[in-house]
C-alpha cells in the first residue's frame, strides 16, 4: 500500500511545529524566562536551539524521508544488515505512549479552563478562590477522566480521518487560528497600563540578571529547555519525513519549523509577562502561574472573560496540536508492525490510552500518597522524568549516532537524504560537530537531569 503525502508543503511544516509546539512552549517557557532574568536568558536558550535543537531534527526528518516509515520500523529498513539499531524502536514507541500518558491529563485541564472561562466561573472570584478552583478540579477524579477522554476521543478522531482529510486540515486550521489568537492576545497584553516594565524585562537584556540566577543553572535551563520544547528523540517528529516528498532540503524545513516553534514560546511570553507586571504578580510562579496566576489576571482585566476564554482556547490549541501529531505517529507504529487498518488501529489505540492516562489522572487524588520522586512528587512526576530526562535524551543520541557512525546509517548517507531538493544544505563541515560534540552535550544533559533531581 502507498504510503499517504502531505498535499501540501504548507501542511507538512505546520503539522511538525505543531507537534513541537505544545505545552513547553506556552506554559514552561515564559516561567523559565522569568526564573531566570528575561531576555538575557531568551538569547542564550535561541543559541542553543540552533546549535543543539536543529541537528536533531534534520536527523529524524531525514530517517523517516529515507525509510518512509514510522520510528517503528525506520531503523530496521535502513540499518546494515546484521546490527541491532532497530532495537532503538523500542525507545520511540514508549517514548510516545509516555509523552501522552501525562499530555493528555493537562491537555484535558486546557479545556476545562476555557470552558470554566467562557462560562464566568472565575468572575468576581479572590485571589484565594481560584487557586481553590484548580485545587478542587485536581481532588476530582470523574471530573478531570472525563476530560482526559474527551481529548483522548478527539485526537485519535482526528487521526481516523486519515492524514490529509484529518490530521493535515484540522492540524493546518487549529494552527491558523493559534497563531491568529497569538496575534490578538500579544496586542491586547502590549497595551494594558503598567504592563511597560514587562516587556522591557522580557525583551531587554540584562546580563546580571542571569548571573543573579545563577550563570550554570541558567545555561543548563536553557539547554535542557532548547531540547525538550521539540520533543526530539522519540520519532515524533520523524513520522512528518516520512510524508514528504525530496522536493526540499530538510536543513531548511528544519529551520522553518524551530522558526514557527521559538515565535510561539516568545508571543507566549509577550502575553504573559506584560500582563503579570501590570498587576504585580511574580512571573517566575512555575506552572501554577496558567491555572491560579493568569486567571487572577484576566480578573482584573477589562473584558478579562473574553481575553481569558481565548487564552485558553490559544492553550487547548497549543495542547491539541501536539496530541493529533503524536497519535498519528502511535496509529502509524500499529500499522507499520502489524498491517492493520488505520479505524482499527484508532479504536484499539482509544482502549489502552484511556487505561494507560488514568493512573496520571488518579495521581492527583486517590492516588496522592504514591511521591516516587521525594515529597510533594506524583505519577506525573514519574512520567514526565522517564520522558523528558531519559527517552528524549537517549533518544537523541541514537538518531545522532545511527546518522553519523559508519555502523549505522552513515553521514554520507544521511547527508544524501538531508540535501535532496532545492534550499538551505546541511552543512558537510558539520561532521565532527554532530559526531563528537553534540552526542557529549546530550549525554551531559542527560547525567545533568540526574544530578538535579537526586543530587541537587
Amino acid at each position: 500500500m502507498e504510503r499517504e503525502k502531505f498535499s501540501s508543503r504548507l501542511g507538512f511544516i505546520l503539522i511538525s511545529a505543531g507537534c513541537a509546539i505544545g505545552l513547553g512552549n506556552v506554559w514552561r517557557f515564559p516561567y523559565i524566562v522569568g526564573q531566570y532574568g528575561g531576555a538575557a536568558f531568551v538569547l542564550i536558550y535561541l543559541l542553543f536551539l540552533l546549535v543543539l535543537g536543529l541537528p536533531v531534527v534534520v536527523m529524524e526528518f531525514a530517517v523517516g524521508r529515507a525509510s518512509q516509515k514510522s520510528a517503528a520500523l525506520s531503523f530496521e529498513v535502513l540499518e546494515p544488515k546484521g546490527s541491532r539499531w532497530h532495537w532503538g524502536k523500542s525507545i520511540a514507541v514508549a517514548g510516545n505512549y509516555l509523552l501522552m500518558m501525562f499530555y493528555t491529563t493537562v491537555a484535558g485541564w486546557m479545556l476545562l479552563y476555557f470552558m470554566k472561562m467562557l462560562m464566568g466561573d472565575f468572575t468576581d472570584l479572590a485571589a484565594d478562590q481560584v487557586a481553590a478552583e484548580f485545587g478542587g478540579m485536581l481532588s476530582d477524579p470523574i471530573l478531570m477522566m472525563a476530560m482526559m477522554i474527551i481529548v483522548v476521543l478527539l485526537g485519535f478522531a482526528v487521526c481516523g480521518m486519515g492524514l490529509k482529510n484529518g490530521v493535515e486540515k484540522i492540524t493546518k486550521w487549529m494552527m491558523v487560528c493559534l497563531l491568529l489568537l497569538m496575534v490578538v492576545l500579544a496586542g491586547n497584553s502590549m497595551l494594558i497600563e503598567g504592563g511597560s516594565t514587562g516587556l522591557e524585562f522580557y525583551l531587554k537584556p540584562d546580563f546580571s540578571k542571569v548571573k543573579e540566577a545563577g550563570i550554570g543553572e541558567a545555561v543548563f535551563a536553557a539547554l535542557g529547555q532548547s531540547f525538550f520544547t521539540l520533543s526530539i528523540g522519540i520519532g515524533a517528529l520523524a513520522i512528518f519525513g516520512s510524508y514528504i516528498g525530496k522536493e526540499k532540503r530538510l536543513t531548511g524545513e528544519a529551520v522553518s519549523v524551530l522558526c514557527l516553534d521559538t515565535l510561539v514560546a516568545f508571543m507566549a511570553g509577550l502575553i504573559i509577562f506584560p500582563a503579570c507586571f501590570a498587576y504585580g504578580i511574580e512571573p517566575d510562579a512555575g506552572p501554577s502561574l496558567i491555572f491560579i496566576t493568569l486567571p487572577n489576571v484576566f480578573n482584573h482585566m477589562p473584558g478579562g472573560r473574553i481575553w481569558g476564554s481565548l487564552f485558553f482556547l490559544f492553550m487547548s490549541f497549543a495542547a491539541m496540536s501536539t496530541v493529533i501529531a503524536v497519535f498519528q505517529n502511535i496509529v502509524s507504529f500499529a500499522t507499520d508492525l502489524t498491517g492493520c487498518t488505520v479505524k482499527k488501529a484508532v479504536v484499539c489505540n482509544v482502549i489502552v490510552m484511556i487505561i494507560l492516562s488514568a493512573p496520571c489522572v488518579l495521581g492527583f487524588n486517590v492516588w496522592s500518597g504514591f511521591m516516587p520522586l521525594g515529597e510533594g512528587t506524583g505519577v506525573l512526576d514519574l512520567e514526565d522524568f522517564l520522558v523528558s530526562n531519559n527517552l528524549l535524551p537517549i533518544g537523541s543520541l541514537l538518531y545522532l549516532l545511527f546518522c553519523t557512525s559508519r555502523y549505522g546509517w552513515g553521514f554520507e548517507k544521511f547527508l544524501d537524504e538531508a540535501n535532496a531538493g532545492t534550499g538551505m544544505k546541511f552543512p558537510k563541515w558539520a561532521r565532527g560537530y554532530v559526531s563528537w560534540v553534540l552526542p557529549a552535550v546530550i549525554l551531559v544533559i542527560f547525567l545533568q537531569g540526574y544530578w538535579a533531581k537526586f543530587a541537587g
